[in-house]
């Protein structure tokens, strides 16, 4: 988050460098400017006042004075606004009034005009704008911050896409890693139980090891799918769900109670992978209870939406603060003394890299619960 601030600070740094630099041309500029089309009206005036039948005057030097204004646009009228004479102007253009008049007005604005004494107590006068060097520069420095942010924007966007995908081969790399790790284990403790059934152990006891070993595979196979594109197949929510309730009631304080709401004959049949759409349920489940500690009830709702599925998973725990609404689903946060932190990174996760749905807290109060809603498109 550091790196950032100071690229932002950066930005801004080079962005004001570069307007206070290119503002101080600008008025320098100006200024040459303005004495350019001073010395231009000076040397009118004086052409004005020489003796034009003198041969003894030389009338060279003037002449290139405003022969040499190719710059700065000028437009010399009488004092009924009548054009005598332009410089740096299209001619064909100022033919036509409106934007001959338009022209003068906006050269009004920009400068005040200069007078110029033509004799017999007739005025002229001379209007000019600034060059379109001028006014290309003054907006150089808005054009150069633009290319400024947008090359920060780029690079930011570049960083967080190296970044990204370097977490996403972190992800794929312990997810692996995991599943190997749990493969061999699980296969010893399935032929175990079945020596142990071999020795008339107790049926029930057998039964809830049984199943135990099962989740385990289930839970490989979970990690092994992480960074490969799951199977999407049709089921019934519901029917899923309760699978985890069965699983977690016998598993979890008898002090927890888990309520089901949803019409029993409904079926909710959305495009899902069961084994990675229960372990996005467990994760919710098991943050409940802890959020409870371990005492309390948990309500899990269903709604059918026309074009969605609703999941909700209430709790009647302590509460998230609103600042924590998004910092909770970033890997390595945890309220607890033990665990990684990628339980709700991973759900997110699932449901919308995979499912293409929404995780969310969709209410949350200090003291009453939370709410997590899970959107699935059916």
């Amino acid at each position: 988050m550091r790196w950032k601030f100071l690229l932002f600070l950066l930005a801004v740094a080079i962005g004001f460098s570069s307007l206070y630099y290119t503002n101080k041309l600008v008025k320098e500029l100006k200024n040459e400017e303005k004495k350019k089309v001073e010395l231009w009206a000076k040397a009118t005036q004086q052409l004005v006042d020489l003796d034009l039948t003198s041969n003894s005057v030389d009338f060279s030097f003037l002449s290139d004075i405003i022969e040499n204004n190719t710059t700065v646009p000028v437009l010399l009228i009488d004092e009924d606004s009548t054009l005598v004479s332009s410089r740096n102007m299209d001619e064909k253009r100022l033919q036509n009034k409106e934007y001959y008049y338009r022209q003068l007005r906006k050269m009004g604005k920009e400068h005040p005009p200069i007078e110029i004494d033509v004799g017999n107590s007739i005025k002229n006068f001379i209007y000019y704008k600034d060059s379109t060097v001028l006014t290309k520069l003054k907006y150089f420095p808005y054009v150069q911050l633009f290319v400024i942010v947008l090359f920060i924007l780029v690079a930011y966007l570049a960083f967080s896409a190296a970044r990204k995908s370097e977490q996403d081969q972190v992800w794929l790399g312990l997810s692996r890693e995991t599943a190997h790790q749990l493969g061999t284990p699980t296969s010893s403790l399935m032929a175990w139980l079945e020596i142990m059934k071999n020795k008339n152990s107790d049926p029930e006891l057998m039964q809830e090891l049984e199943k135990d070993i099962e989740r385990l595979g289930k839970i490989t196979e979970r990690f092994s799918k992480i960074g490969s594109k799951p199977v999407m197949k049709e089921d019934d929510l519901k029917k899923i769900i309760r699978n985890v309730m069965d699983y977690m009631i016998r598993r979890t304080s008898e002090k927890v109670k888990f309520n089901l709401h949803f019409d029993p004959e409904e079926e909710f049949l959305v495009p899902v992978n069961a084994e990675l759409f229960e372990w996005v349920i467990e994760n919710l489940c098991k943050n409940a209870v802890d959020a409870m500690k371990g005492r309390g009830s948990i309500d899990i709702h269903i709604t059918d939406n026309t074009q969605f599925v609703y999941v909700d998973v209430e709790d009647h725990g302590s509460g998230i603060p609103k600042s924590k609404f998004k910092t909770i689903f970033k890997p390595g946060y945890t309220t607890k003394n033990r665990g990684w932190g990628l339980g709700l990174t991973l759900s997110r996760r699932i449901i919308e890299e995979y499912h293409k749905g929404k995780l969310f807290i969709n209410y949350s109060e200090a003291g009453k619960g939370t709410v997590f809603r899970i959107v699935l498109p059916k």
